[in-house]
């Protein structure tokens, strides 16, 4: 529940409840600022880190995360992903729309901020960035097509948000890191409503601003492990589809799931990001 709550500290309602331009939609995104991930690092991340010992796994991620190193080594490699795929995105002509651009420059400077922050972080135990594949070796037209592009990374953004909260068990022991990766969390899923509005403002996809279910609507199958279990209801051990008309104000189903989203294990998150890295 303190988890729960922590994250909720970090919501902004006129962002997720916005039904203005995109301009308007972007400002207030803009408002957020590079410095909301970084400022409020806490002094004694980088004393942690420096702490620890130089291991073996410092040229790879580990499969599975299971202590503090291993979740932040896991939580760089995907800020190396999405940092690398909009720096890309960014250097292509033609690519992003004009109108667009301005969303995609900002997301793009946050991503590097947060690769920069984990990288002081680890110390010693900073992992090099993997070779990434954005088209999954010709599967995927990515920077050619704004759609796919688009869908791409609503696909990542959505990965990062319940990676970050899937490693939360494994950082709660180090108050100072849990903080720090959660303020990055607290951002991606910035990112990933303004991405899912943008495609369905767009009309590429009828969707809302949070996760709906298991389902990826119109996402390329190979998307599906991103959203695979977020139909749960059952939270904290407590069926939100339990509550009915008879026993107080009913909870659709499809409100009690939208309303948490699912952690992804280590080695989840690993299959996902593993998909685009060049072995």
């Amino acid at each position: 529940m303190n988890i729960l709550k922590f994250i909720e500290s970090f919501t902004d309602e006129k962002l997720l409840n916005s039904k203005g331009s995109r301009r308007e939609s972007f400002n207030q995104f803009k408002a957020l600022g590079t410095n909301g991930a970084m400022s409020a690092l806490p002094l004694g991340l980088l004393t942690f880190a420096s702490g620890q010992k130089a291991n073996a796994a410092t040229t790879a991620f580990a499969a599975t995360a299971e202590t503090p190193t291993q979740a932040l080594q896991l939580a760089l490699t995907l800020e190396y992903l999405e940092d690398d795929f909009y720096e890309m995105a960014l250097a292509m002509n033609n690519l992003i729309p004009a109108a667009d651009r301005a969303v995609f420059e900002q997301i793009a400077l946050h991503e590097n901020a947060h690769v920069q922050l984990l990288r002081s972080a680890l110390g010693a135990n900073v992992i090099e960035k993997p070779e990434f594949d954005f088209t999954v070796n010709g599967a995927f037209d990515t920077f050619t097509n704004y759609q796919t592009f688009l869908a791409l990374a609503q696909a990542f953004e959505d990965t990062g948000v319940r990676a970050y909260k899937g490693q939360a068990g494994n950082l709660i022991t180090q108050p100072a890191l849990l903080e720090a990766a959660l303020q990055i969390h607290s951002v991606e899923a910035r990112h990933a409503t303004q991405v899912r509005r943008l495609r369905d403002r767009l009309g590429l996809d009828n969707i809302k601003g949070w996760v709906t279910g298991d389902s990826r609507g119109t996402l390329p199958s190979q998307t599906q492990a991103v959203y695979n279990g977020e139909g749960n209801t059952n939270q904290a051990g407590f069926n939100t589809a339990s509550v009915t008309a008879t026993n107080g104000p009913a909870i659709p189903s499809a409100a009690g799931a939208e309303s948490f989203d699912e952690p992804l294990s280590g080695t989840e998150a690993t299959t996902i990001a593993s998909l685009f890295i060049v072995p």
